[in-house]
């Protein structure tokens, strides 16, 4: 006769066991699994753990059941169900359009999350901020899995995570130190977005301080990046006014986020519009009605 102990399992973890559960696992006599774990996970469990299907007959000595549930898995156990998803649909037998995409055919996809998600930030819109999260993350782990399938230089998404770690780990010394090490140390949001510039620059061995400004950004942003590094790196503010005469220049040069106080004159422009077409159309006039030549007339006259 067997003793029988019960080990819930997440499958969003793949096959990963609670830390709690690992020594109670590794002595057991006997793994077993129950019929509804998903199949890439029991075969990853047979295959790391030994463990059998439910239809092979119990042993004797312990025998430990590894049953799926919610096991109190950590934050992030549902972005390791998003890239099984994304690799679901991928891979044969999953959805020819997904299979169809390359990196170039999804760069218009990439740019309207992205602008989605300004705008529900923009808006403080906590519902389509987190919506809009989701298919900015999407476009990295779309990105990422056929990545995987580049014959020259494969990565994937733990590549992807990887690096980042390593990225944000180098270029907070004030927080982690040498080797990871927390520091306390405390220092001002300016110090840190110069420090962030000095250890980026020694990483990427930049030869000026313009290298690796994204050129595909809006000009007005793309000029005030040019601007705050120029001015970082100490280049003379005369040099930097005579770059252009355009009054563009001047109100780009002039704003930290000038593409965001240009969204924001954009949405006051609208406010007053739509204000004033409400108020046409409530004094008997329609401002969209078209005048006699088949043009749409928006003031009354």
């Amino acid at each position: 006769m067997s003793d029988r102990e019960i080990v819930t399992v997440d499958p969003r973890l793949g096959a990963a066991l609670p830390a709690a559960a690992v020594r109670t696992v590794a002595a057991a006599d006997q793994v077993r699994l129950h019929p509804d774990l998903p199949a890439d996970v029991a075969a990853a469990f047979a295959r790391d753990l030994g463990a059998v299907d439910p239809e092979a007959p119990e042993g004797d000595g312990t025998v430990v059941e590894l049953v799926p549930g919610e096991a109190g898995a950590p934050a992030g156990a549902e972005l390791l169900e998003a890239v099984r998803v994304m690799d679901r649909l991928r891979s044969p037998g999953g959805c020819p359009w997904d299979a169809a995409q390359t990196p170039a055919s999804l760069l218009r996809y990439l740019v309207e999350e992205t602008y989605e998600l300004y705008d529900a930030v923009a808006d403080d819109d906590r519902v389509a901020v987190r919506e809009e999260l989701g298919d900015v993350l999407l476009q990295v782990l779309f990105h990422a899995r056929i990545a995987e399938e580049d014959a020259a230089d494969p990565f994937g998404i733990d590549a992807v995570a990887g690096e980042l770690v390593a990225k944000l780990v180098s270029r907070h010394p004030h927080v982690f130190g040498d080797g990871g090490t927390i520091t306390g140390a405390v220092m001002s949001p300016g110090e840190q977005q110069v420090r962030w510039e000095e250890l980026k620059a020694v990483e990427k061995r930049r030869d000026s301080a313009l290298d690796g400004v994204a050129q595909a950004q809006p000009a007005a942003a793309l000029v005030a990046k040019y601007l705050s590094r120029s001015r970082r790196a100490g280049v003379p503010d005369d040099l930097l006014a005579g770059a252009s005469e355009d009054p563009l220049y001047a109100a780009a040069a002039g704003h930290a986020d000038p593409e965001g106080h240009l969204r924001a004159a954009a949405a006051e422009l609208a406010r007053r519009v739509r204000g004033a077409e409400a108020a046409a159309r409530a004094a008997g006039d329609d401002p969209a009605a078209l005048d006699d030549d088949g043009w749409r007339r928006y003031w009354p006259t």
